[in-house]
């Protein structure tokens, strides 16, 4: 089939297809210069996958490369079939779980991102905090702490579909949060911040996350699972830290 594309397109085929691990964390520029094509080229290949655009492929590969899990009645149900249903048996298994993410997390954390996240954060005029879904407590906490504090923040929560990314200004700053599944709005500002020139401080579970790509600075974050149950005990630790050392750092 590839035979029949005309050369640019058969270029982006080629690349795709032996690179189909790159395509839920590059950016078309990036993947077009991977191919040797103009990013046009590369919009025009998906349209003839039957794809509206970029984003839409983009958004296949990301389903495919974050892991499954499974909905939330299947995840009651297995609890139920092992016998782990009872409120003080599963208290003590997510308290089990929160020690261990706190473990992973005093282990693997790194000084020195940290250290740099502070100081982008610490300078920045107003401080800019999204993160939706399971991600949405961690932000709203964030932007709480800095409200008691006095660092001016503002809270991206995507009530009633408002777009506040008009409020991003020179000088300002970003904190974004997301894990897999990532979410696309979260991503979306993430990528709008980096444009404009801002410091991004992405928040995630992984280095190969997609909002590694768009950050200035990336903080991992481990959270062990109990029947695929994620809680946020690491990410609230790391969350509480930051803030702190932002608010000790801008006096």
């Amino acid at each position: 089939m590839t035979e029949t594309l005309p050369k640019r397109l058969r270029q982006c085929a080629d690349y795709i297809a032996a690179n189909t691990d790159r395509i839920a964390v590059s950016t078309v520029a990036e993947l077009a210069a991977g191919a040797d094509v103009p990013p046009s080229a590369l919009m025009r290949f998906c349209q003839i996958l039957g794809f509206s655009g970029f984003s839409e492929m983009q958004r296949l590969f990301r389903e495919a490369y974050s892991p499954g899990w499974p909905d939330y009645t299947t995840r009651l149900t297995n609890l139920k079939e092992n016998g782990a249903g009872s409120p003080a048996a599963l208290l003590a298994e997510f308290v089990e779980a929160g020690r261990l993410s706190l473990e992973q997390l005093a282990k693997s954390a790194d000084e020195a991102a940290l250290t740099q996240a502070v100081q982008h954060l610490a300078r920045a005029d107003t401080l800019h905090v999204i993160g939706l879904r399971r991600a949405y407590p961690v932000a709203s906490y964030l932007t709480y702490v800095f409200e008691k504090m006095q660092v001016p923040a503002m809270l991206h929560d995507g009530v009633g579909k408002l777009d506040h990314r008009h409020a991003l200004r020179p000088g300002d700053a970003c904190i974004a949060i997301t894990f897999a599944p990532y979410s696309d709005e979260t991503l979306a500002l993430a990528q709008d911040a980096q444009s404009r020139g801002l410091p991004v401080i992405g928040i995630t579970d992984r280095v190969t996350s997609p909002l590694a790509r768009l950050s200035t600075t990336v903080l991992t974050v481990p959270e062990v699972d109990f029947g695929a149950f994620r809680s946020l005990s690491a990410t609230l630790a790391l969350s509480i830290a930051l803030a702190v050392a932002i608010g000790s750092a801008r006096g």
